[in-house]
């Protein structure tokens, strides 16, 4: 059986990941070995952190609906409870949204939920 040499497609491989780790600092960015461990991490770092951006976004709408619910004497874990209650179905992210730009409109829905 013929030998498979793999020159090309290794160094294909190697150009690669190294094109990847562009703007990295020291040896990361042109060391093979240093930029695949450093990749690695990178990676793995980007796909958790997709999910935690969703979870702190959830987090600032909260506080942001919380503060405008206080300003009309009421908790915020009554407020959504009343709106379950109500069938009014506004996520968080729109809500959030009026609580910024018209609180004279999220405060109607606050009053209409009392």
């Amino acid at each position: 059986m013929a030998r498979i040499k793999r020159g090309k497609t290794k160094k294909r491989r190697k150009k690669s990941l190294l094109k990847h780790a562009k703007g990295f600092r020291w040896g990361r960015k042109s060391k093979y070995r240093q930029a695949k461990q450093a990749l690695q991490k990178a990676w793995t770092y980007a796909y958790r952190d997709r999910r935690v951006k969703k979870r702190e976004k959830r987090k600032l709408w909260q506080i942001q609906i919380s503060s405008l619910c206080k300003q009309n004497s009421i908790s915020y874990s009554r407020f959504i409870n009343n709106l379950k209650k109500h069938k009014i179905l506004l996520n968080r992210k729109v809500m959030a949204q009026l609580a910024r730009e018209n609180p004279d409109i999220l405060k109607k829905i606050i009053d209409q939920t009392k």
